[in-house]
């Protein structure tokens, strides 16, 4: 059963594929294929989370997973998705 706790929304370029980054808050260590970032890692925090998302929009916003490619994706989009308690 899916909580209010589940996030499956990357929190860094607010992609989503269904996978759950988080489940009852508890990282599920996935790899998101868009920017790279795995759930959980601590030494990310939330300021860590900033500088990585702007590290990898400075660099273009390049997808991690070259075989995962959506045809018609916007980048000013998809961060909209990006959780609150995440910005």
């Amino acid at each position: 059963m899916r909580s209010v706790e589940d996030e499956d929304v990357c929190r860094v370029c607010g992609y989503t594929d269904g996978s759950r980054f988080f489940e009852d808050t508890w990282p599920t260590h996935i790899i998101c294929d868009c920017c790279g970032w795995e759930s959980g890692t601590q030494a990310l925090g939330l300021e860590g989370t900033r500088e990585y998302r702007c590290l990898w929009l400075g660099q273009g916003a390049e997808r991690f997973s070259r075989g995962v490619r959506p045809k018609d994706r916007d980048v000013l989009e998809q961060v909209r998705n990006i959780p609150a308690h995440s910005r």
